[in-house]
């Protein structure tokens, strides 16, 4: 990511209006996205729309397509593969392109796509993937409204194969495309030196040709990785992973995602983008799933998806039938459970998303390892979740969900200060004394002198949640002072954005982080790693107070990954949580995502995984929705 390797982050409430919770992220979350980027395709885009793109079509009279009516939760930064870094983007992109695997609702194992089958060798360094040879790429052609095959310069179907899936993992790992999320493929031969080469290097080339990824024949892709990895099918599945269609983007370039003008492969195809309102999604007559996997298909045609970062306001128009599904405001919660109709539509299950509150590291007072291990002792994580949350939220103690593979989550060795007595912690009204000495200690008795700035984008749900902290902090260290700051959520990634001034950055940012795939490579490494990985706090070995733990987390983490024996893997991994959320306190981890959401009765969805929403398994009872609608 250019070394701005931000990374998905979630917003609990709008996500969940996806059924998202949430990296990641919502209102996003799993999410960071260059965006300076978006905001000048979005301005190319308006300056030429008018001349080269017929956004919307004459529609066929009579004309009634079965619509889904959904609320994306925020513009989408963008629909590009390689620069998608939140789960709105990656919601969107889920539905345009396919992945050589997917992954499964239930279990997230790797399960065919592009993908026929795939071997590796004995240690599990090089993977090779038999591709289908039958998916055409497609283009919505907004003068006709018609779904088409893209043919070449000679009139020949264009036909996803393997060169293509070289192409789009290169472009990732390029840095002239400034993929923040380029860091998840370092585990491909070569993918980080380029990445981090300099595009005018003499060498550059020879570093392009050399990352650990080829076309063994026209459908056949072969996969170099830097240690043996057994969850890289799964990473296989990933967006930035993704065939891309280099002909178009390098006709267009930025513009590349646009209606009119987008290539892809998937269940559907983009129609109509109305930057900051809406975009849709029509169905693709032309993929091979529809009647392949009919058993498992929906019947959605049309997806209709706003962009609505209000929960109350998604969920007003979720009352009035204009959205088939959406999050719960907190403040509704109870009124939903109580409620007779509204009490049938409630969902609230677990996801694979983590709440928590980042410290940085590099600004006063929070350069104090103990200033942020008293700010992450006095938040009361069990009220909070029983009395502000209410969706069945778990209290956090480590980063790592429960759901994956090495998670630590809920053993009192980690940060047992951060858990309540009835599940091994040490309960709140100690954790707070221990906080006051350490604050104390540091030179800010009862938090005398100590003014925090705590930031978090625009959400009702996150300033409930923020409004709390503040007066659990207020209650804890009574002369403490607590400023609450809130920004649009493209402002505020750009804020806490890595590269951005020390000066603009607020003490305390709220994030939260989503599987990309169910281990603990993608959490404790690949996003806190503090030479690989992706988002703040900038630790560093040079911190004079936990440098030395810096440099031994750093080296479990890696240790972990080339670790045969997977008991010993999850030790590893158990010891680097514990010195990152104990020793280092780079975050604070605040609870376990829940789904909190609501589906109409005529809607019958997937509540899968963040990011991957699989819209094309939905169905809806359409005499059913016309008549709530009264049509």
């Amino acid at each position: 990511m250019s070394r701005k390797k931000w990374f998905v982050l979630i917003a609990v409430l709008v996500i969940s209006s996806l059924v998202l919770t949430a990296c990641p992220s919502g209102t996003p979350e799993k999410e960071i996205v260059e965006v300076v980027k978006t905001v000048e395709v979005t301005k190319v885009v308006e300056k030429e729309k008018i001349v080269e793109v017929v956004v919307t079509p004459t529609p066929v009279p009579g004309e009634e397509k079965v619509t889904l009516n959904i609320n994306w939760g925020t513009e989408p930064p963008t629909a590009d593969p390689s620069l998608a870094t939140d789960t709105t983007s990656v919601g969107v992109i889920e539905e345009l392109f396919l992945g050589l695997t997917d992954l499964d609702d239930e279990t997230m194992e790797a399960i065919p796509e592009l993908a026929t089958e795939w071997s590796s060798n004995e240690d599990r360094t090089v993977w090779t993937f038999k591709m289908r040879d039958d998916v055409p790429w497609v283009r919505y052609n907004p003068a006709t409204g018609e779904v088409e095959k893209v043919t070449d310069d000679e009139g020949n179907v264009r036909i996803v194969n393997a060169q293509d899936v070289v192409y789009g993992v290169k472009r990732t790992c390029d840095p002239r495309t400034g993929s923040d999320y380029a860091y998840v493929l370092y585990i491909i031969k070569g993918c980080k030196d380029l990445n981090t080469a300099d595009p005018e290097a003499e060498n550059f080339q020879e570093l392009y040709d050399a990352v650990g990824v080829r076309a063994v024949d026209d459908f056949t892709v072969e996969f170099t990785l830097e240690y043996g990895a057994g969850f890289f099918p799964q990473i296989a599945s990933m967006w930035i992973a993704r065939p891309m269609p280099q002909w178009i983007i390098e006709e267009k370039g930025e513009r590349w995602i646009e209606p009119g003008f987008i290539v892809t492969n998937g269940p559907y195809v983009m129609t109509e983008w109305v930057h900051g309102d809406h975009l849709i999604l029509e169905k693709n007559p032309l993929w091979y799933g529809w009647e392949e996997m009919a058993d498992q298909a929906g019947n959605i045609e049309r997806v209709y998806g706003v962009m609505i970062e209000e929960a109350s306001t998604a969920f007003a128009l979720y009352e009035d039938n204009e959205l088939d599904t959406a999050g719960v405001p907190l403040d509704q919660i109870e009124r939903v459970k109580a409620d007779p109709e509204l009490s049938k539509e409630f969902v609230n299950t677990p996801i694979n998303c983590t709440y928590y509150y980042g410290f940085i590291t590099k600004k006063p007072p929070t350069d104090d390892v103990r200033v942020r291990k008293a700010l992450s002792m006095a938040i009361d994580r069990k009220t909070l979740v029983e009395a502000v949350t209410k969706g069945g939220q778990i209290p956090a103690n480590a980063f790592t969900n429960p759901l994956n593979f090495g998670s630590p989550a809920l053993d009192p060795d980690i940060a047992p200060w951060a858990l309540p007595e009835d599940m091994g912690g040490w309960g709140y009204a100690k954790a707070v004394e221990e906080g006051k000495k350490l604050l104390e200690e540091a030179g800010y008795p009862d938090g005398e002198g100590l003014d925090i700035v705590l930031m978090h984008n625009v959400s009702e749900g996150h300033a409930r949640i923020a409004q709390a902290i503040q007066a659990m902090w207020a209650a804890a260290y009574p002369k403490i002072n607590v400023t609450i700051e809130t920004q649009e959520w493209r402002v505020y990634l750009k804020t806490i954005d890595r590269e951005s001034p020390l000066e603009d950055k607020p003490n305390v940012y709220r994030l939260g982080w989503c599987a990309d795939y169910p281990h603990a490579n993608n959490w404790i490494h690949e996003v806190f790693h503090p030479t690989e990985g992706a988002n703040e706090p900038l630790i560093s070995e040079d911190d004079p107070q936990v440098g030395e733990a810096v440099a031994k987390f750093a080296q479990l983490t890696k240790q972990a990954q080339v670790e045969p024996d997977p008991e010993k893997q999850k030790e590893l991994y158990k010891e680097a949580e514990r010195l990152f959320i104990d020793e280092i306190v780079g975050i604070a981890p605040i609870y376990y995502y829940t789904r909190v959401a609501v589906g109409k009765p005529w809607l019958d969805r997937v509540w899968g995984d963040p990011g991957r929403l699989h819209i094309w398994k939905w169905k809806i009872d359409w005499e059913a929705k016309k008549a709530a609608m009264g049509k």
